[in-house]
């Protein structure tokens, strides 16, 4: 069982730190990106999270979680910057 929940663990890690890295090299170089932008894909994404009454599955839900803690993340430190 424990083989199970790692795997879980390392998938949430490696979209996170993807969705990290993708939302870093956005801000870099594109100039137009703000955190109202960023703020507004969270929002679709807490709406598509919860419009999940077919069920995505396993790997899903762990994709969306990792990809909202990442937008969340990253608004948080940009909004820490300023």
């Amino acid at each position: 069982m424990a083989s199970s929940v790692d795997w879980w663990d390392v998938k949430y890690e490696e979209i996170f730190e993807q969705e990290i890295r993708g939302l870093t090299r956005r801000r870099e170089s594109d100039p137009a990106c703000t955190v109202t932008d960023l703020e507004g894909v969270l929002r679709h994404l807490y709406h598509m999270d919860g419009a999940d009454w077919t069920g995505r599955g396993e790997l899903q839900d762990i994709t969306m979680a990792a990809t909202i803690a990442a937008y969340e993340y990253m608004i948080a430190q940009w909004k820490a910057e300023k």
